[in-house]
Parts: C-alpha cells; sequence; structure tokens
C-alpha cells in the first residue's frame, strides 16, 4: 500500500512539474489586477503589444478571455456524427488568442516573426495586436472599441465590411459582453499597483 501511495505521489508531482506551471490558468479571471499580479511577464507583453500596434491591454485581455479563457492549449470542440464518431475540430482555432491557421500563418509572413508559436503568450498578444491593428486600418474600427473589434476578430475583416455578424444574434451577444469586460478591465487596472 506504501508502494502505490508513493508513486501515486511521485506521478502527481512528475506530471504537476511538466505542467508549465508558469503557462497554466490564472486564478480569478474576473480580477485584471489578480492576473497582473499572477503573470507579471504576461502583463509586460501586453503592454509591449499595446505600445507596438496601439490596441489597449484591456481590450487585448477581455478578448482572450472570451476566446480561450486565457488558456495556451485552448482548441474548439469536437464536431460530432451521430453523437459517438468524431469528426474532427470545428475549426483551426489554437492556442491564447484562438488563431486559425490560415490567418496564424498571414500574421508570421506580414511580421517576420516565423517561430511564433499560438501557445506563447508573448505571441498570441502581438498577433491580437497585429490583427486588431489590421481591423482599423482595414475597416476603421478604433483600437479601444472592444465590441466591434471583437466582431471583427470573429468573423474575420471581409466578414465585418458584408456585416455577417448582424445575422448572429449570439454573437452580437458575446461582442457586448466583451465590451463589458474590457470596461471592467480598465477600470480594475487603473486602480491596482
Amino acid at each position: 500500500m506504501k508502494k502505490l501511495t508513493l508513486i501515486l505521489v511521485l506521478t502527481g508531482f512528475v506530471l504537476t512539474s511538466c505542467s508549465g506551471g508558469g503557462s497554466s490558468v490564472p486564478r480569478n479571471l474576473d480580477n485584471a489586477c489578480s492576473i497582473k499580479k499572477q503573470r507579471k511577464s504576461w502583463y509586460k507583453d501586453m503592454v509591449r503589444a499595446e505600445r507596438r500596434w496601439g490596441v489597449p491591454v484591456p481590450v487585448m485581455m477581455a478578448t482572450i478571455y472570451q476566446e480561450s479563457k486565457f488558456d495556451g492549449k485552448a482548441r474548439t470542440p469536437y464536431k460530432w456524427k451521430l453523437k459517438v464518431i468524431p469528426m474532427g475540430r470545428q475549426s483551426s482555432a489554437y492556442g491564447y488568442a484562438q488563431a486559425l491557421d490560415g490567418t496564424w500563418d498571414w500574421y508570421r509572413k506580414e511580421t517576420g516573426k516565423r517561430s511564433a508559436k499560438r501557445d506563447r503568450f508573448s505571441d498570441a498578444v502581438d498577433f491580437m495586436g497585429w490583427y486588431m491593428n489590421e481591423s482599423n486600418k482595414r475597416n476603421g474600427i478604433a483600437k479601444h472599441d472592444a465590441y466591434n473589434q471583437y466582431l471583427a476578430y470573429h468573423d474575420g475583416h471581409t466578414g465585418f465590411k458584408r456585416g455577417t455578424y448582424r445575422r448572429k444574434a449570439w454573437l452580437v451577444r458575446v461582442a457586448g459582453t466583451v465590451q463589458d469586460r474590457a470596461i471592467l478591465y480598465s477600470s480594475q487596472l487603473s486602480r491596482c499597483r
């Protein structure tokens, strides 16, 4: 019995140490100050992306919350046939920013960041700043406009221009929650040290 307990404890230790504790999801995702305190390097990465692309930290944070809940390994759910046969993922979206394969490749080509990874936080927020900067250039969306930035982020630049989101009441609601969260995060960040 003692051997079994020892094996279980050691297995748990190995799994925990291999999980990359620094990249685990922060606790209390409703508090921007808590996220900032727990992941100081992440906050520095967001500030760096804000300086480079002009997209405010709270807008990026709210979008990351909506897309992946700050989980670098996040993927879309599987599609199922007859409710039992997995038919692949709903899309190629992956990582903190839930970037699609083609869009990620476009970002890497445009920025010259060939080794960028979607599950590396610094790359994900740089991608997000770049994409939202593109939304500003292509569709005139203000960089601080979390609502419309999210609609363009979700439906793409062309989809946003065509107004595809207007036929998606659920997406309009989600964009509203992203805007609300960006306002909340902005208010919290203005008060924390």
